[in-house]
């Protein structure tokens, strides 16, 4: 009796297990579909000028500099192509998105800060 009692609480523990996590499995096929957009920029667009290249490494510099960012805003990406810093990825507040905006534009040295970053709220 015990053994059945026993069997039955562990096969429900493991279905209900399995239902919980996939559940839980996030959904990001319209950030990959916006991503192939050619509208959007990538780590690959990245440009190889110097200029171009040195500006990404100063508003790198500054953002993981700043101790008041998360890690989450710490790790966005920073893409610089003909003069123009796109920030992209997720932050947790849009304290944080501000932030790094005034970051980037103060690295810059000018250039235009095309800001697309998204806050997304903890789980």
């Amino acid at each position: 009796m015990n053994r059945t009692i026993l069997s039955l609480l562990c096969i429900s523990t493991l279905a209900l297990s399995t239902v919980v996590a996939q559940e839980v499995k996030p959904d990001n096929s319209g950030e990959n579909k916006r991503d192939r957009s050619s509208e959007t920029k990538t780590s690959g667009d990245q440009s190889n000028s110097s200029e171009d290249t040195k500006i990404t490494a100063d508003v790198r510099r500054a953002i993981v500099k700043d101790s008041s960012l998360t890690m989450t805003a710490k790790n966005v990406k920073v893409i610089t192509a003909g003069g123009v810093v796109t920030l992209r990825g997720p932050v947790k507040t849009a304290e944080e998105k501000t932030k790094i905006e005034q970051l980037a534009t103060a690295a810059a040295s000018g250039a235009k800060i095309d800001n697309q970053l998204e806050i997304k709220e903890s789980h």
